[in-house]
């Protein structure tokens, strides 16, 4: 079969066959494989959903299946109810109970699907997953000793090993050789994958990492983690439109997600069309154009209006903090501001003639160790960390010398992170200089 090709495709999730781990395996390589290949399936999935009432009990298995890989879980889960309670149908309906956090049931369903002929394996390596995310990691562990024979050299048994020891604590070295011999068994496996991509990441080696995301991101149902790291990633390559699709794709499957929602903001104001910025048109000339010539809302306008700031260069002289300070202009204002700026590769405070303030040591009642702690004893979510060691901010006394505007003219540093920071230095009793 020829996965290049819509009527595979097509038939291999519509024709009325046999349908199991194979045939799921096969639709997963052709969508990992080419993208496009993932609509014709999401449009053949479709139409299989709207004659759901047509199908029969193995027909609504296939469909609660590739509803799953879809990442419906919620519908995956309804339709399989009405499946033939088999034992693909139970372990389609444990992965997707995990996939909504509903572990208890996630459980009962995996123990379903052993009983009624799944892989007794496969189910204990579910049930292992279960155990280690719900907190019992000791029994996860003990589950894990007592496999054996040929699944240990499977890449979901040496996944599960290395996210096991993560969470017992063991050094990551240990952990990433358990995910290196998972990639080895399986070089697709979206765990295992992700696993690696987030060490290389953290380790600073971006073109690693970004090709581990991209694989990873690559399986279906993809994993929230892998799309917002491989989307901040894009970003800071300016790669925005490719950002966009993978904020996207997180939306699509959880539409609450705060992070996708503000980062998909940011990619879309910064992929906004630089057809007025061209070379021929010199950052002087650019500075001279008047805000109003802008989409602003009124209420950005008419504040800045209040302000006297009728150029973008009078706009440019101005500091977000000097900004925030001017009745109401609040932080929705300073974000529409920045995005219009930074779509002409502009920023606010780059054009300011105020003499600079002579740099002050942070309180001297922090005691040297704290000052000397390293930034990772923050726990800072990933666009937050990305921004602390491009800047060379590697202690506690690096970060608390800087200030809030200094950490703002940070590449993808928003306010977002900034009120991270703030709350995890808060909760040291810390603050950033001038606060």
């Amino acid at each position: 079969m020829v996965f290049g090709q819509d009527i595979d495709l097509k038939q291999l999730v519509q024709m009325n066959c046999s349908f199991g781990p194979q045939e799921i395996e096969k639709i997963n390589r052709a969508i990992s494989t080419k993208f496009s290949n993932f609509r014709i399936f999401r449009d053949a999935v479709n139409d299989l959903e709207f004659h759901e009432e047509e199908q029969s009990p193995a027909g609504m298995v296939r469909l609660g299946v590739c509803l799953y890989l879809l990442g419906k879980y919620n519908r995956c889960l309804a339709v399989l109810q009405h499946g033939d309670g088999g034992a693909l149908a139970h372990f389609y309906m444990a992965k997707s109970h995990y996939a909504l956090k509903e572990y208890d049931e996630a459980e009962k369903s995996y123990r379903r699907a052993k009983t009624a002929g799944y892989s007794a394996d496969a189910c204990a390596l579910g049930i292992v997953e279960v155990k280690r995310t719900s907190g019992h990691v000791q029994e996860a562990l003990d589950m894990l000793n007592d496999l054996s024979g040929s699944v240990q050299q499977t890449a979901e048994y040496l996944y599960q090993r290395g996210i096991t020891a993560l969470a017992s604590g063991s050094t990551s070295d240990e952990v990433g050789n358990w995910f290196s011999r998972a990639v080895d068994a399986n070089p697709l496996h979206p765990g295992a994958l992700f696993g690696l991509a987030l060490e290389s990441d953290r380790r600073g080696n971006d073109d690693d990492a970004l090709e581990l995301y991209k694989r990873a991101a690559s399986q279906f149902p993809s994993h929230v983690g892998t799309l917002i790291n491989l989307g901040l990633m894009y970003e800071d390559r300016n790669e925005n439109d490719l950002a966009v699709q993978c904020y996207e794709r997180v939306l699509e499957v959880y539409p609450e997600n705060e992070y996708a929602r503000l980062y998909l903001k940011d990619a879309q104001a910064s992929s906004m069309s630089l057809e007025d910025v061209t070379p021929r048109n010199p950052v002087g000339q650019l500075l001279k154009t008047p805000v109003g010539d802008f989409e602003l809302s009124a209420r950005a306008r008419n504040c800045l209006q209040s302000m006297g700031i009728q150029t973008l260069g009078d706009l440019c002289s101005f500091t977000e903090a000097e900004l925030l300070g001017s009745k109401n202009f609040g932080e929705t204002s300073l974000i529409e501001v920045k995005n219009m700026l930074k779509s002409r590769n502009l920023s606010l405070g780059q054009n300011s003639t105020k003499a600079p303030q002579p740099q002050q040591e942070p309180d001297l009642m922090v005691d040297p160790e704290t000052m000397n702690r390293p930034i990772s004893s923050l726990g800072l979510s990933v666009r937050a960390r990305k921004c602390m060691n491009r800047n060379d901010i590697t202690t506690l006394g690096d970060l608390i010398r800087k200030t809030a505007d200094e950490l703002l003219a940070c590449k993808n540093f928003g306010v977002t992170s900034l009120t991270e920071v703030r709350e995890k230095l808060t909760e040291m009793g810390l603050h950033l200089h001038g606060e």
